[in-house]
């Protein structure tokens, strides 16, 4: 016990050297609730155009089946919250966790000198590293090894930290202290089911119809048109949107982030209304060069401003 203690205290004070916010530590396993309930929500149809969703179910409700041989699945939390805004209030918005540099290339590289950091003091081992790259239901596990609990906005919360932090895993096939989830604190609190002006979050909370979030909505629906119903409901997002965590008391404990690969270096939060209604798309390109926005492509983040202009 003693060696699985210091081996878990190694990886978390490394990681957060490297600028990680919190890491928790749970046992592989078949994730058997959670699995029952992403099976509901995937009958329900709430993830809309996110097919990749019903792809490979059986890794995704158990990471020893993604992992061969992994015994330990070890939970990472970076934090993206800043006081910064767009200049321009009257400006077409954009998440905070896209201002800068795309969060996938910046976590992942940090995970790679983890890696190869355990490596050297370990010895080898097996396992996989991941960023939203695979079938790995990185909230549920966060919720597992203690990082936070799953508000009623379905995202994860900490009650240090708030909400706005990025996740990601590694696991592996040796065995490691683990950790404890904490309880839910969201208690009788509704701030952001109220919020929502596209009501995509259940009246009872923990459950949402992704067909009806705006950060959905701007980014995984890929048709040529937003549905008409969601006219004057947009709250001027056109990537992302953030009301369920600005709304939400817990956040009055997020703090700065440190990553300077996080602060816009485009000048996209400079930009006036009237530039993003002329935008081109060689000035989309310049933006959104490494950036997260990228995925929507000039068409689609087009797609978003005309259809809160019209």
């Amino acid at each position: 016990m003693a060696l699985l203690k210091q081996k878990a205290d190694w990886i978390k004070a490394r990681a957060k050297e490297l600028g990680f916010l919190s890491v928790g530590i749970a046992k592989a396993e078949l994730l058997e609730e959670e699995a029952v309930r992403l099976k509901e929500w995937l009958g329900l149809n709430y993830h809309g155009e996110m097919k990749y969703m019903e792809n490979h179910y059986d890794k995704r409700v158990d990471p020893r089946l993604l992992v061969e041989g992994g015994k330990s699945v070890i939970c990472f939390s970076y934090n993206y919250y800043t006081e910064q805004e767009q200049l321009d209030p009257h400006a077409p918005k954009i998440s905070k966790y896209a201002y800068g540099r795309d969060y996938h290339k910046v976590i992942k590289k940090k995970l790679k000198t983890l890696w190869m950091d355990m490596q050297k003091e370990f010895g080898e081992f097996g396992g996989r590293y991941f960023v939203d790259s695979a079938p790995v239901m990185e909230r549920d596990w966060a919720n597992r090894s203690g990082l936070g609990w799953i508000g009623k906005n379905t995202l994860l919360i900490n009650p240090k930290q708030g909400s706005y932090f990025f996740l990601a895993e590694m696991i592996v096939d040796f065995e490691l202290l683990y950790d404890q989830p904490i309880a839910d604190h969201c208690g009788t609190c509704t701030r952001c089911i109220d919020a929502c002006p596209t009501d995509a979050i259940d009246a009872n909370g923990y459950l949402m119809d992704a067909t009806k979030c705006i950060s959905y909505l701007t980014i995984e629906l890929k048709e040529d048109d937003i549905p008409e119903e969601f006219k004057d409901k947009m709250e001027n997002w056109m990537y992302g949107c953030d009301i369920c965590q600005d709304v939400c008391p817990w956040n009055r404990f997020s703090s700065e982030h440190q990553e300077s690969d996080f602060i816009d270096n485009t000048g996209k939060l400079d930009l006036t209304k009237e530039d993003w209604n002329n935008l081109t798309e060689s000035e989309f390109n310049n933006l959104f060069f490494a950036s997260a926005v990228k995925r929507t492509k000039y068409k689609g983040l087009k797609r978003n401003i005309d259809f809160l202009t019209d």
